[in-house]
């Protein structure tokens, strides 16, 4: 098979690949870190336990988030349950190490034949749950080998996907391994349709609808940012990168009287001094509460924060949301956050592959910026003025998140009706 030697070559040069970045890269160099020793990590943790786990499987943070309100919901009404929790991204890892939500939480160990086993002899699931996307060949034969039930939550498939091309073979392979797909959209259904997956796909949406819902029913003030705020008008800057700040930095420079808050989406050391190079008139979150508050101009009106955890709470306190990501090849953040405050949410142009995103424009919620910071200043100014145009575009957001959540509870319908957690 063709595809599948071409999959074992991209195994291999991933793994001297990364291995080469951790000479200079935190990241990776977390990523090989964390995985040393991981079975006898993993045998310890499990040796002691004879429960079969629900497993969860998460690219990074982000689709943990997009996981999260099923695997807490079938935790509340199962309470006995155990649940496994493993991601492949440091970004993911590093956040939810210490999630409680979890009984176990891992790295997933690089896909290999020897590898699947001993991650399953121990782990040893009654079910699988595999959030959105990455694809590894190895585990999910293993899987269908065990006959344990595996569940795509918010699955979304693209034309240009190599389950699609005369070389994926090997991928369309890995599908075979799903008991059900939950699938976001109708293109995704219909291209699954194309390969011969009909029976057992549900257009389902997303799950990070009901994960937002969730977080702003339970909100709690973050401690610091309406003292700062005050009486300002407040732009909230999420998950932002260099171009999305290159874009805000002329707007910031000049509208001194707006306070705004910037959360970048990378905060290492060297990135939080490149971005506080670039707003001088800023003070990072942990220096908020020192009794040096301000800068060679006065107090300062830019927060840069330099902690992860909190950016969806943060967007409560904006005026006018901007989410970062949407000037990069990966595309825009995160803009349901925003969006369920019923915040007017804007971002950059490269947004297609997120039907949240369309969605959202659609709705009248939000709004794409191409075309410079000229543009971008435009934008902003109308909707910081027009209090009016500004409250209609932020209940239109609000509306459109209210509208498409349920997506857990459908899936777990689901596994209740075909008892997957009794089989």
């Amino acid at each position: 098979m063709l595809s599948k030697s071409l999959y074992n070559l991209f195994l291999f040069l991933y793994s001297c690949g990364i291995r080469v970045v951790a000479i200079a890269n935190p990241k990776a160099r977390k990523w090989i870190l964390g995985r040393r020793n991981i079975f006898d990590t993993i045998n310890e943790q499990r040796s002691t336990s004879n429960e079969q786990p629900i497993w969860m499987h998460c690219a990074s943070l982000g689709e943990f988030e997009q996981g999260r309100p099923l695997l807490e919901a079938l935790r509340s009404q199962n309470p006995k349950v155990k649940i496994v929790l493993t991601f492949f991204s440091p970004s993911g890892y590093e956040v939810m190490k210490d999630y409680r939500g979890a009984d176990h939480v891992f790295y997933l160990p690089m896909d290999s034949p020897v590898n699947a086993k001993k991650f399953l002899d121990p782990v040893n699931p009654s079910l699988v749950l595999w959030v959105k996307y990455e694809y590894w060949f190895y585990y999910l034969a293993e899987i269908k080998k065990r006959n344990i039930p595996v569940l795509l939550i918010s699955g979304i498939f693209r034309k240009k996907q190599p389950f699609f091309k005369w070389y994926g073979e090997i991928w369309r392979k890995m599908l075979e391994s799903f008991t059900h797909f939950f699938v976001q959209n109708t293109e995704s259904q219909q291209l699954l349709s194309t390969i011969g997956f009909t029976e057992n796909v549900s257009l389902n949406g997303d799950t990070r609808f009901d994960r937002v819902l969730e977080i702003a029913d339970h909100f709690t003030a973050v401690p610091g940012i309406a003292e700062f705020c005050g009486n300002s008008q407040v732009i909230v800057a999420g998950s932002t990168w260099e171009e999305d700040e290159i874009e805000l930095l002329h707007f910031v420079n000049v509208h001194k009287q707006v306070k705004f808050i910037i959360a970048p989406h990378e905060i290492d050391k060297a990135n939080l001094k490149d971005v506080k190079e670039e707003f001088p008139d800023s003070i990072f979150y942990s220096e908020l509460n020192n009794e040096q508050r301000t800068t060679d101009s006065g107090q300062p009106n830019v927060l840069i924060i330099d902690n992860i955890g909190m950016l969806s709470r943060l967007y409560k306190y904006a005026t006018v949301a901007y989410v970062g990501g949407g000037y990069g090849a990966d595309g825009v953040h995160n803009v349901l956050e925003a969006a369920v405050y019923s915040k007017p949410v804007v971002f950059g142009p490269v947004y297609e592959k997120f039907d949240e995103a369309t969605g959202l424009i659609n709705a009248g919620g939000a709004v794409s910026i191409d075309g410079g910071p000229v543009k971008l200043e435009n934008i902003l100014n109308n909707l910081l003025q027009d209090e009016a145009a500004r409250k209609k575009m932020g209940e239109a957001a609000q509306q459109f998140v209210n509208e498409n959540a349920g997506a857990s509870k459908k899936i777990i319908q689901f596994i209740q009706e075909k008892r997957l957690l009794t089989s």
